[in-house]
């Protein structure tokens, strides 16, 4: 078992499904300005997850990959607020990230979730919840969480709550 420092979490998902619930857990703990960016490779999970965010977050619509509009806005019916899914995949660096529109997306009204971040990695801010998704298996998930500053840590530890709870 690896020895994690604080602000760290690893998490085993054994299913598609699974990986959905544990979205939908941290979405429902997500705040305005709350960036969450998913790493991994293709197949990884990472827009599975994403939908799982989208459902517990609220979002009237299921989060699809936006890779090729980049950004999808989406819409939480009981209070108008907006989460934000970013695919930064066809994104070259970090100049790209103005080309999108990034800094508007980022003083936008809700939270924040990026796929493909580490290609823009330089355009973001420090605060946020990285989370590296691998293959292990066919079915089988790694989740690498790593929170940096104060909100990104709250955030992390309330999501091991509800994830242990």
């Amino acid at each position: 078992m690896p020895i994690l420092k604080e602000g760290q979490l690893e998490v085993i998902s054994y299913s598609a499904e699974q990986t959905q619930r544990l979205g939908a857990r941290l979405g429902t703990l997500l705040q305005p300005g709350d960036l969450v960016c998913l790493s991994g490779d293709l197949g990884a999970g990472k827009t599975v997850f994403a939908a799982g965010i989208g459902k517990g977050w609220g979002a009237s619509t299921l989060l699809t990959s936006p890779t090729f509009s980049l950004i999808h806005v989406h819409e939480r019916e009981a209070d108008q607020q907006k989460l934000y899914h970013l695919d930064c995949y066809r994104l070259e660096g970090p100049a790209d990230a103005d080309n999108i529109g990034l800094d508007d997306v980022l003083i936008g009204n809700g939270p924040l979730v990026f796929e493909w971040p580490e290609r823009i990695k330089a355009a973001l801010p420090a605060e946020r919840l990285w989370i590296d998704l691998r293959v292990l298996e066919t079915t089988r998930r790694l989740f690498n969480f790593q929170a940096a500053g104060p909100r990104a840590l709250a955030l992390l530890e309330a999501f091991r709550g509800s994830a242990n709870g």
